[in-house]
């Protein structure tokens, strides 16, 4: 559904505005990596590389914001995450093997990836972001594809809350991306849970009725933290900067070259200082 009082032409216009982004960020949820024992899945990894190389063969520069170290961790030493320390060690060992299948599937292109973890502080420091956004830059200067995740293993109020939605928001406003794409498990943003009602309906667009959205996701969700909540305010906090941004489902097929060719797909949160709004 478009929603009531949404201009079909500034619909329109956005979609345009996120196709032709040429600088795109991409934050991949635990459940877009990890398959329901929380191993890592081979499948679904590779494909969130094809995805990423389908706006990279457009010549796209790609920043991508991964979840999935602890799951992945999980999946590798049967340990209980009863405690943020237990969640803590075990982001190391997911972290490792989640960073060796992404530099073995994007070497099927012949594409180098880079690591870089921070944490919420890093992004408030101006010194360190500073150094975190020269950083960046000259990795996508030399074709390099940079894979940021927080810092799990040091971080202990964002290993709580599930933060990368928000941290992935906080770096396409501060290195001008002009596109964010968060994947995640769910189609979009719905009336309700479609996890729990089968009639709710995908919201195509958000814009000025956001607030009646964010009470829809408030009360239908029950993840609490790290859910739809937060990947929701992330994208509104990208919108409030001219930044187009879109939920989507990660295992929709050709899911960020549909966004590459203006077509609908997940929700899309409009621009709110872009000139698509009256």
């Amino acid at each position: 559904m478009i929603s009531e009082g949404v201009d079909a032409d500034t619909v329109a216009a956005a979609r345009v505005a996120a196709a032709e982004a040429d600088r795109v960020i991409v934050k991949a949820g635990t459940n877009s990596l990890t398959d329901a024992d929380s191993n890592l899945d081979d499948e679904k990894l590779d494909k969130l590389v094809d995805d990423i190389e389908s706006l990279l063969s457009r010549d796209k520069e790609v920043l991508l914001v991964s979840s999935g170290a602890v799951g992945a961790g999980m999946g590798r030493l049967d340990q209980p995450t009863d405690t943020v320390e237990a969640s803590q060690a075990l982001s190391t060992i997911g972290q490792s093997l989640l960073m060796h299948r992404y530099t073995e599937s994007f070497e099927r292109y012949g594409r180098k990836v880079a690591q870089i973890l921070i944490t919420e502080h890093d992004l408030e420091s101006p010194e360190r972001f500073t150094n975190f956004r020269n950083t960046v830059e000259t990795l996508l200067e030399w074709d390099v594809v940079p894979i940021i995740n927080e810092n799990d293993a040091v971080a202990t109020e964002e290993i709580q809350i599930g933060d990368n939605d928000m941290i992935s928001a906080s770096i396409a406003i501060g290195v001008d991306v002009d596109l964010l794409v968060t994947l995640t498990d769910v189609g979009g943003v719905y009336t309700g849970n479609p996890k729990e009602n089968p009639d709710a309906e995908r919201i195509e667009v958000v814009g000025d009725n956001y607030s009646d959205v964010e009470n829809i996701v408030n009360e239908s969700s029950t993840g609490g933290f790290g859910g739809i909540q937060t990947k929701v305010r992330g994208a509104r906090d990208a919108a409030e900067h001219d930044i187009p941004a879109v939920i989507a489902r990660s295992t929709e097929p050709d899911v960020l070259a549909k966004v590459a060719n203006a077509e609908s797909v997940g929700t899309m949160f409009l621009p709110l200082d872009g000139g698509f709004n009256d």
